[in-house]
């Protein structure tokens, strides 16, 4: 299923969280995203990080299709084109990378997909902004630090940023960065342990995925 860039960035935005997982198995990624979505999360990346993980990508894009309603499926760490056109091709409703690469730019351009660049400094914010990538990704997080995030939104307050890296589901270090003016969040491996995925206590990651949100929504209620 495909959805416009606004609504895309809308699911960001209003919930405020982005789950970044990967896994090899079809079976845990189906579980994983749909724990992840009867807590109540609606746009989620998953990473390109393993061999044949377009092949995982492809499954889990029709399961979301039909299991997953108003869910948004993206995928992460992309770093060219050609990459980029193959998830594209098979469902990726919004790309997202570690660094900012032009010509991923011009594939999501031409698809109206939302590009989300990971950038660490200032120019490259607006290098990618100029390419057309409304939102871009503050990483790494736990080295740039929220005050990286402060100093940008000064000369530039129309930036939309998420920052992944060092993103923990604990009240402290979301308020810190929403209180800095991120606009969302990716969250990786602090919001799916290891022995929980390789427990299958899936449960637990949809109370998580609760709690999170839930605490989201109070830091962002209080900047408002």
């Amino acid at each position: 299923m495909s959805y416009s860039k606004i609504q895309v960035l809308e699911a960001m935005s209003s919930t405020g969280m982005v789950p970044v997982f990967y896994h090899h198995d079809v079976e845990t990624a189906k579980n994983v995203v749909k724990a992840c979505y009867a807590g109540g999360v609606r746009a989620f990346e998953f990473t390109n990080r393993g061999t044949f993980a377009h092949e995982v990508f492809g499954e889990l894009s029709k399961y979301v299709a039909s299991e997953c309603r108003g869910l948004i499926l993206g995928v992460g760490s992309i770093v060219d084109a050609p990459t980029a056109s193959l998830y594209i091709q098979i469902g990726a409703n919004f790309i997202v990378g570690p660094l900012f690469n032009p010509d991923v730019a011009k594939v999501a351009n031409r698809r109206l997909i939302p590009y989300t660049p990971g950038c660490g400094s200032v120019s490259e914010v607006g290098f990618a902004q100029e390419a057309g990538c409304d939102l871009c990704k503050v990483f790494p997080g736990d080295v740039l630090g929220p005050n990286f995030v402060k100093g940008l939104k000064a000369p530039m307050p129309w930036s939309q940023l998420m920052v992944t890296g060092g993103v923990k589901p604990e009240e402290a270090n979301l308020k810190a960065w929403f209180d800095a003016g991120v606009t969302c969040v990716g969250m990786g491996s602090n919001l799916f342990p290891k022995e929980v995925i390789a427990a299958g206590e899936w449960d637990k990651i949809t109370q998580l995925c609760k709690d999170t949100l839930c605490i989201i929504s109070k830091v962002k209620q209080f900047n408002k």
